[in-house]
């Protein structure tokens, strides 16, 4: 099967050199590498005109839109795979990485999108983590686990994958494309949660397999939200994606559940009464100040959503 892979990129050239040398590397070589480029980023553009790229199929694409989704849907749409690959600029896959993900869909017709793990760097060192059985699941009440770079075992069927080591059927995708109520000017998190999910609804599986993976090494933001510092307007944004992604995807009974799970508990990332109280000693008025931007965002997700309930649609329903 060919694969086309498509690498969203926006300033980060150091990191870029290090993901394009890795896909020089595959056992299996991709058809195509596509790298989406902002318009006003001279840097990455000036990079490329000098990078050696040897007999990597690079397919350079113009954004003018910022932001992942904007960046998404051109590399996508000129994507002529059978396969469709996403890895972030600031990852660097294993060698057998397009090789696994080649072998599940070649095992089975219905399994839309694979996806792996992602071993996570900060500044150069690894970061430690226990490992977790559950990955990628979204629980009857609405709420999101991911665990990717913590999966271990077998692969195991999903209902999310992580943006960072993650690809496609096209056949599935068909019309498909990435959401864009999102909020967010650069990352747009949970942009691939939306994503899966609308294909879980057209009948398609989805693969976690752990032996398919990369490193992480996270690099720097360009846009309001900035990995382990808490700004509101990037805390708010990703609450209200979360939000809407769910509540397409729920039935309207689990919907009700979700917001009362969402309000009186939340997670670490998307705070209710009862994790607020438990980080509130530690975090003191940042823990309110995360509560107020987390109930914002479900808030106005869920008005938004009520207004215009848009669920995404688009993929491919399958026929087996």
């Amino acid at each position: 099967m060919e694969v086309s892979v498509v690498v969203p990129t926006y300033r980060r050239t150091d990191y870029l050199e290090k993901c394009l040398d890795a896909l020089k590397q595959q056992l299996k070589p991709a058809k195509q590498v596509i790298v989406t480029v902002r318009e006003t980023d001279q840097e990455t553009w000036a990079f490329l005109d000098r990078y050696p790229r040897g007999s990597l199929p690079l397919d350079l694409v113009c954004v003018e839109v910022p932001g992942v989704i904007a960046a998404l849907d051109r590399g996508f749409s000129r994507a002529s795979g059978e396969i469709i690959a996403m890895i972030d600029d600031d990852a660097q896959a294993f060698p057998d990485w397009i090789q696994r993900l080649e072998v599940h869909y070649q095992s089975n017709p219905r399994i839309g999108a694979v996806g792996g793990k992602d071993w996570i760097y900060d500044n150069g060192e690894p970061q430690p983590g226990n490992p977790q059985p559950v990955v990628g699941r979204l629980q009857w009440f609405g709420r999101p686990i991911g665990n990717h770079s913590l999966g271990f075992g077998e692969a195991r069927e999903v209902d999310i994958l992580k943006g960072v080591n993650m690809s496609f059927r096209k056949q599935a995708i068909g019309d498909l494309t990435f959401d864009p109520r999102l909020l967010g000017t650069g990352a747009q998190v949970h942009f691939e949660m939306s994503f899966c999910l609308a294909l879980k609804r057209a009948g398609w599986r989805i693969i976690y397999d752990p032996n398919i993976a990369v490193n992480h090494y996270r690099a720097q933001r360009y846009d309001e939200d900035q990995r382990h510092t808490f700004i509101a307007e990037a805390d708010y944004n990703q609450v209200y994606n979360e939000t809407l992604a769910v509540l397409d995807h729920l039935w309207m009974p689990q919907r009700f559940a979700f917001l009362l799970w969402a309000v009186l508990i939340g997670t670490r990332s998307a705070r209710g009464v009862v994790q607020t109280l438990r980080f509130l000693p530690q975090e003191q008025q940042w823990a309110i100040a995360r509560l107020q931007s987390s109930l914002r965002g479900r808030w106005d997700a869920w008005r938004a959503w009520h207004r215009d309930p848009q669920t995404p649609t688009g993929a491919t329903i399958y026929q087996g």
